[in-house]
């Protein structure tokens, strides 16, 4: 039994929102979680407060009509850079994804006038940080049910809601590990980028796709660090070169805290 009281932790997580709701930026919890509201109005004060590196924008709306806002983080210094795409939330369930994604964005802005080596990352690179991807199934985590997983759409032959957008890419569409049954939590849709939200993010990868060079995605599921491919067992191209930057990362992770993650590739690992 890893946690006697469900219910307990669930309602220690949620409450008290009250009081989180009164608090300015510069007191803003990050060692809480936040529902979706108090995530984006974080966003909109970030974008007045530290315009000199933070631009916000929507790539789209989800299903429900939200708007879907990445925060773009980088000093200005010329308009195409190389860029890394970071996004958390894919599963609503997983709140420890935004979570990150807000200490990541704290943790930049905080020390780059301190750190060389931040100040020289966010000189020289983009950062498109998503976190809230599944904003509709985020927002119903919070509101209705708080294992929910997958977005909400609506199906037209089933009762069932919602599609798992992390199965509802054009790659390998509904291949190992992924569901055709609407009810199913790893439902991948009826057709690739099916979902508003997949769709979004996909359009502005591509258009982008010469200048985004890496792309993470958070979850919350065991401690691991995962690379491709997951569809099938082959090694990716560059493979040295990602397993030496997971081999780093992982020892950098356990130096500094003391935790150990596994690594590899995702067919393999998982």
């Amino acid at each position: 039994i890893l946690i006697a009281d469900l219910q307990k932790a669930i309602e220690n997580q949620t409450g008290p929102r009250s009081y989180r709701n009164r608090r300015s930026l510069s007191q803003y919890n990050y060692e809480v979680y936040h529902p979706l509201e108090e995530i984006q109005d974080w966003m909109h004060h970030l974008n007045k407060s530290h315009s000199d590196l933070v631009q916000m924008f929507s790539v789209g709306k989800s299903y429900e009509g939200r708007p879907l806002f990445v925060l773009k983080l980088g000093k200005r210094s010329r308009p195409y850079k190389k860029a890394v795409w970071i996004d958390c939330g894919i599963h609503a369930r997983e709140w420890i994804g935004p979570a990150f994604c807000q200490w990541f964005v704290k943790e930049a802005l905080q020390t780059y006038q301190t750190d060389p080596a931040m100040r020289k990352m966010l000189t020289q690179l983009y950062f498109y940080i998503m976190p809230v991807f599944n904003v509709d199934g985020y927002h119903f985590s919070w509101t209705h049910d708080r294992f929910w997983r997958k977005t909400r759409s609506k199906n037209t032959r089933f009762h069932c809601h919602g599609v798992d957008a992390n199965r509802n890419w054009k790659v390998k569409w509904c291949d190992e590990g992924a569901s055709f049954h609407p009810c199913d939590d790893t439902y991948c849709g009826p057709f690739p980028e099916s979902e508003p939200e997949v769709k979004a993010v996909a359009h502005f990868l591509r258009r982008h796709r010469k200048h985004i060079k890496a792309y993470l995605s958070f979850h919350a599921y065991a401690q691991m660090l995962l690379y491709p491919y997951s569809y099938k067992y082959a090694t990716i191209p560059n493979f040295s070169c990602v397993e030496s930057a997971a081999y780093n990362a992982v020892n950098a992770l356990q130096s500094a805290y003391g935790v150990r993650y596994r690594y590899g590739p995702a067919s393999s690992t998982l």
